[in-house]
Formats: structure tokens, C-alpha cells, sequence
């Protein structure tokens, strides 16, 4: 049976295509703040986010449709639903958890330590997703994202308000959109 026919591997390659969209998408969000909050001048940089983002977008659009007809089978399943609501619970638990923390951490005038901890909440919600798709990428992804939250405050010479943590924010996770995209 080939990748094309057999529906649990077209499923996962379909699956894993849609995580490198979100990827791209989030990833170019963070390399564009970074460069706004590094050099807010350089609108070449944009478009060179902008392409990278497109590339990769493009990319798992290709991959998706390769895998589609075959998945489609299997996309409407007592388990896809429930790996879709435990998606949609978590996601929406990661966003809550960002309001009210960086509104405290704002409140208490620890404005510049909101970036970081955004970074460290994005980490963590990948563990749980990781589980739920049953995906190790999703690991490698939070616990990158745990390790730049927990150090770059420590070591950029701007401290937690350096840019360079959203700079990492958007590497790791175009990054893990190509792992996405080129695992078997």
C-alpha cells in the first residue's frame, strides 16, 4: 500500500501539513514583531518575512491536497473529533492564561517580562498537543520555546525586553512547519 492509498499515513501527512500552517503563520507574526521592535525602518525585512511565510504556506497547501482524498476517510471519526476538542481546549486555555498573566505582569510593572512569558505559555500549551496528536515534533517545538522563554531574558543584552526572544519565537517555530513538512 502506498503513502497515497494507505489513509492512516495520508491522515498524519495531511494533519501535519495544517501544523506547518499555523507554523508559518505565527512564525512570520513573531519575526515581524521582532523586526518592528528591532528596527521598525528596515520594510525590506518584512517582505523577505512575508516570502518565507508564503514559501512555507504554499508548501503545506501541496502537501495537504497531495494527502487529502486519501484521509478522507478518516476525518470525520469519534477520535478526530475528540483530538479536534482537546485542540480547541487547549488553544483556548494557552490564550486565557496569556490575557490574564500578562495584564498581572503588566499591573505589577513588569511590562518587559510579558514577552518572555508568552513564549514559556506557547511552550507548554505544545506539550499537551504533542500528546494529543501523538506527534513528537510538538515536544521538540514547547520544549524549544520552554529553553529560549527561560534563558534569552538572562543573556540578550536588552534582557527580557530584547527582541531577540521573538526573533527565536518565529525561528523555532518555522523550523518545526519544515519538520512538519519533510517527516515521513
Amino acid at each position: 500500500m502506498s503513502e497515497l492509498t494507505n489513509p492512516q499515513i495520508a491522515l498524519a501527512r495531511r494533519s501535519r501539513a495544517i501544523g506547518a500552517t499555523f507554523f508559518a503563520i505565527f512564525g512570520a507574526a513573531w519575526l515581524a514583531l521582532w523586526n518592528y521592535r528591532a528596527a521598525p525602518a528596515r520594510l525590506w525585512v518584512y517582505g523577505l518575512i512575508g516570502a518565507g511565510a508564503l514559501a512555507i504556506l504554499l508548501w503545506a497547501r501541496a502537501r495537504y491536497r497531495r494527502y487529502a482524498a486519501a484521509a478522507a476517510g478518516l476525518t470525520d471519526t469519534p477520535g478526530q473529533h475528540r483530538r479536534q476538542r482537546w485542540f480547541h481546549i487547549i488553544n483556548a486555555g494557552q490564550w486565557l492564561v496569556i490575557l490574564i498573566v500578562g495584564n498581572v505582569l503588566a499591573n505589577l510593572g513588569l511590562g518587559s517580562w510579558v514577552i518572555p512569558a508568552v513564549i514559556l505559555i506557547v511552550g507548554v500549551h505544545f506539550l499537551p498537543l504533542a500528546t494529543v496528536f501523538s506527534n513528537a515534533v510538538l515536544y521538540a517545538t514547547g520544549a524549544a520555546f520552554i529553553l529560549l522563554a527561560g534563558i534569552y531574558p538572562f543573556i540578550a543584552p536588552g534582557g527580557p525586553a530584547d527582541p531577540v526572544g521573538c526573533l527565536g519565537a518565529g525561528f523555532i517555530l518555522w523550523l518545526s512547519a519544515l519538520a512538519a513538512l519533510t517527516r515521513n
